[in-house]
């Protein structure tokens, strides 16, 4: 078993009241590359798993004032994801049995060989790293379905920049607009790195209370707070030699930036209601459309944290100002959407098209992904007109209405000052008066107006 220098080792309680049988044991684990610890009864054991992460544990059925069974039992209660062994002699297998249908892994049985111990041990291990791995998948969304798709010149940057960052473990921060494709992005830049055989796990920073967001990130002990029922691994624990994905940094609490800090600085920390240091080997890549500049200046926002996050920026250009990009974008998405919803091929009309690229796309790609699931879904043909897209009002014809508005205000109101000042020979004080507003605003009025 590989451990970096970031990463500790595997820890393996043996639970078992022959100290012999303790010794060799734990001899042979070290030999393995595991940390161990001892414990000669259950009490003592269980004692041990409330204090500390335990990977696997080796558990002696037999054991003095303790029923080998309901150790195992409270130990699944205390902390699920402990792999259990349970140990006994040839004569008792029927109580292994009966341990592994309360989530025992294995049995090993008395006398123990070292091939056999080597074996179980090594499965107990890759089932464990299965679990974990089918969990985080469970999570994601698969990054390969999600391709970085663009060729002119602001994009082509931004992705140059993010491969060469890739081949690094520093710290990434994507910044740009919502929507411009950030999560898309981190999952590239871990797909192109060294870590791609590892996690890639990902934290929204902006959808948790604070008390959650610690728990996601760092884990929590049982009893941590109120439903802690059991031990809890964060995902900075379960990617381990792979990338954590910050989503929305700049919303996490300033309670927790110190305790961030301190990960990026010294690859630890500890979970939440826990006294044990765990360190990590992980890469950070953070995302933000907020401006964390400003939020320095403002106090809302961590310097040191902000230059920890900072080491290699990477800024996305919004979607209008790549609109030689649409076409390609949107025969992706169409293409996307018919396969996942089992409809023929379908193809954009050139109005549609004109359409696409003639609108401002305030929601960037995530925007224009939606507005074409949105005609695939309902468009029974196979070619998708400017109607089918059903897009807002170009936002350029809004601010001319707007303008156009706002001029008409300005001149009637500046036709008011006039009659009034003339009605009144030119008295200030009577004319706003008779306009019933104050002298200052009448006099602000006059101001603004040139008048």
């Amino acid at each position: 078993m590989l451990h970096t220098e970031d990463r500790p080792k595997a820890r393996v309680l043996v639970v078992d009241d022959d100290p012999d049988v303790l010794r060799l044991l734990s001899y042979r684990l070290r030999q393995l590359g595991f940390g161990v610890d001892t414990a000669g009864d259950g009490a003592e054991a269980l004692k041990m798993i409330e204090a500390q992460n335990v990977d696997l544990m080796l558990l002696d059925l037999r054991l003095p004032s303790a029923n080998g069974v309901d150790v195992l039992k409270r130990v699944k209660q205390l902390s699920p994801e402990t792999m259990v062994v349970v140990i006994t002699a040839h004569a008792s297998v029927e109580r292994a049995v009966e341990a592994m249908k309360e989530g025992a892994f294995d049995f090993l049985t008395k006398p123990l060989t070292p091939g056999h111990l080597d074996l179980v041990v090594q499965k107990a291990f890759e089932r464990q790293a299965l679990r974990r791995s089918q969990r985080l998948m469970h999570e994601e969304t698969d990054w390969n379905t999600k391709p970085i798709v663009g060729e002119t010149p602001a994009i082509r940057r931004a992705i140059d920049l993010a491969r060469r960052a890739a081949q690094s473990s520093s710290t990434v921060l994507l910044l740009g607009e919502s929507g411009t494709g950030k999560e898309v992005f981190a999952r590239a830049i871990h797909a192109w790195s060294p870590r791609r055989s590892h996690p890639c796990v990902v934290v929204n920073c902006a959808t948790l209370s604070e008390e959650l967001m610690a728990s996601e990130l760092f884990g929590h002990e049982r009893g941590a707070f109120t439903g802690a029922h059991s031990r809890k691994q964060g995902k900075l624990e379960l990617a381990a030699g792979g990338t954590v994905f910050l989503d929305e940094i700049g919303e996490i609490p300033a309670s927790l930036q110190a305790k961030l800090l301190r990960v990026l600085q010294d690859h630890c920390f500890e979970r939440v209601g826990g006294a044990q240091t765990i360190r990590t080997d992980i890469r950070v890549i953070a995302a933000t459309n907020r401006d964390l500049e400003k939020a320095v200046r403002d106090g809302t926002f961590r310097a040191d944290l902000f230059f920890r996050l900072n080491v290699i920026p990477v800024t996305l250009p919004p979607l209008r100002d790549r609109k030689e990009d649409i076409a390609h974008l949107a025969e992706m998405f169409i293409a996307r959407h018919c396969r996942d919803l089992k409809k023929p091929a379908m193809t954009l009309s050139p109005d549609a098209l004109e359409a696409l690229t003639g609108y401002d796309w305030p929601g960037n790609i995530r925007e224009l992904g939606n507005v074409l699931e949105r005609a695939v879904v309902l468009n029974s043909d196979q070619t998708i007109t400017s109607v089918d897209l059903a897009l807002p009002v170009r936002s350029e014809s809004v601010e001319k209405v707007t303008d156009i508005y706002r001029s008409r205000i300005d001149t009637a109101e500046r036709t008011a000052l006039l009659d009034a000042l003339a009605q009144h020979n030119g008295d200030k004080s009577a004319a706003a008066h008779a306009m019933r507003v104050s002298r200052s605003t009448f006099y602000a009025k006059l101001k603004k107006h040139r008048l």
